[in-house]
């Protein structure tokens, strides 16, 4: 397993850490492509860290913002990842090339093939993709035995339509598109932040589980491909 732990007393503390390693990476990345992608996710925790980096000194121009994932809902929807990010990185100075996961189709099965085609089109290499971890050892929309998820974990395709079981961890939209790991492990960085004893907890568990479907975050914490960053606060 190659993955860095980085352990912060408080999430001001961490979210500052994350911000200078972010830029860092997209820096290096820049100094060397005339492109690179960066993938984020959804969620509360990292909405501060976006709203930083979208004052950030960057060459924006060349980085391609996409999501990990995304619920099928209406970009304006509150629910929406999408949403987050315009409300955030979207907002400021930044003026990266922004691609949505979500499409006109009804459903997400029904808009994989488009999404499919916007992502492969996204440049590379995928300099870092930030990942969260539900209680359940879900990241990005790749939860536990969720309808699809089978499929995810064996396609070389970049993104998936998963459908998870309803409960208080996916909320009431579990209509979802996620990129796949085999995307996601495409990326030269991941980084994983965690908030909270109870899902650093989760996170021990998921370094030594057996069954990737039963807490597919243990296929990233488990493989030698692409290093991980794990960052966490209380």
């Amino acid at each position: 397993m190659s993955i860095c732990e980085f352990k912060f007393s408080s999430r001001e503390q961490m979210l500052n850490a994350l911000y200078e390693h972010t830029l860092e990476i997209l820096e290096t990345g820049i100094k060397h492509n005339a492109q690179v992608s960066l993938f984020l996710s959804g969620g509360s925790t990292p909405g501060p860290l976006y709203k930083a980096l979208a004052e950030a000194p960057l060459d924006w121009e060349k980085v391609a913002v996409a999501l990990v994932d995304e619920r099928w809902v209406a970009a304006d929807h509150n629910a929406s990842n999408e949403k987050l990010i315009g409300e955030t990185l979207l907002a400021g100075t930044a003026q990266p090339i922004f691609t949505g996961m979500k499409n006109a189709a009804d459903t997400a099965t029904d808009g994989l093939t488009e999404c499919e085609n916007a992502y492969r089109a996204l440049p590379e290499p995928y300099a870092v993709s930030l990942l969260g971890m539900g209680p359940d050892g879900h990241t990005a929309s790749l939860f536990p035995y969720a309808e699809g998820l089978a499929d995810a974990l064996d396609t070389q395709n970049t993104c998936a339509a998963i459908y998870p079981t309803k409960s208080d961890v996916t909320g009431e939209y579990v209509e979802r598109m996620s990129m796949t790991p085999s995307a996601l492990l495409n990326s030269q960085r991941l980084i994983l932040i965690i908030t909270g004893d109870d899902k650093w907890d989760v996170y021990q568990q998921a370094k030594r589980a057996e069954d990737v479907q039963a807490m597919p975050v243990a296929l990233f914490l488990q493989q030698d491909k692409t290093p991980i960053d794990v960052y966490w606060a209380p």
